[in-house]
């Protein structure tokens, strides 16, 4: 676990999002130095909507299928608000990522207070113990808290409360402005994680800032449900084969990259 720490404390690390063992395996594949999974992209490869609603029998499952597809790097769940308002119960279902071999996780305050975040980041980190790394994820910006001139400061104070609960870095999805970033990391002790988003920097000027961590979030799950839902509805319309093959893997070559069965 100590290892996906370490991925934080210089440079920028770029995770891509899995949404079950089989894309964990092919981000492997690709070079990825960790890998995050993507509350969205599991709840609908799963037929769940995402929001809290998948039950965590299937998020530890995830974690179970992700971890053997890793084969060995470091993996972090996204948590979403925990499935609970029970800091208590929220630890608990940590616990459960945690023995299944998880070396961080994504917590949320969404549409919650940042206290109830803050509790729930003290019961887990003293259920787990110090080695899992708690991404505390600010809403701010996503969901519109207060005035475009505020937000940084709205996000720094959220940011000192869940360090000082136990948190190891901060996220805060849909911050774009170059300014706005800079200041950002400044204002936090925290490693900074931002979301692959329209009007993002790339990921050089980024690092140059002092970003930490780059997320690709249900991005890459989406634009594979864009073409699937594209290609359904060609071939629906006129059966053709051809658009099939059109930048496709060969069975082959999927094939080759999940671990063996052994």
């Amino acid at each position: 676990m100590t290892a996906f720490r370490d991925l934080h404390r210089s440079g920028l690390l770029i995770l891509p999002n899995a949404w079950d063992g089989g894309s964990a395996a092919l981000m492997r594949a690709k070079g990825a130095r960790a890998i995050a999974t993507t509350s969205a992209g599991v709840a609908w490869a799963l037929g769940w909507p995402d929001g809290d609603a998948l039950p965590v029998d299937r998020v530890v499952q995830v974690c179970v299928d992700v971890m053997r597809a890793a084969q060995g790097l470091p993996v972090s769940i996204d948590f979403e608000g925990g499935y609970s308002d029970d800091p208590a119960a929220v630890a608990a279902q940590a616990k459960r990522l945690v023995e299944a071999g998880a070396a961080g996780i994504n917590i949320e305050d969404g549409g919650g207070t940042p206290a109830l975040l803050a509790s729930k980041i003290a019961a887990i980190r003293a259920a787990v113990g110090p080695d899992l790394f708690i991404n505390a994820r600010c809403d701010v910006w996503l969901r519109g808290v207060g005035e475009t001139g505020t937000r940084v400061a709205e996000a720094a104070r959220r940011g000192t409360l869940y360090a000082a609960a136990g948190a190891d870095g901060l996220f805060t999805p849909g911050l774009t402005d170059t300014a706005d970033i800079a200041d950002m990391v400044k204002a936090t002790s925290l490693p900074l994680n931002l979301l692959a988003f329209p009007g993002l920097p790339d990921a050089k000027t980024l690092e140059g800032l002092g970003v930490r961590r780059l997320s690709a979030g249900s991005g890459i799950c989406g634009a594979t449900w864009g073409r699937a839902a594209a290609l359904t509805a060609g071939f629906l319309a006129d059966g053709r084969s051809e658009p099939l093959g059109e930048g496709a893997l060969g069975w082959a070559e999927v094939n080759a990259l999940m671990p063996d069965a052994g």
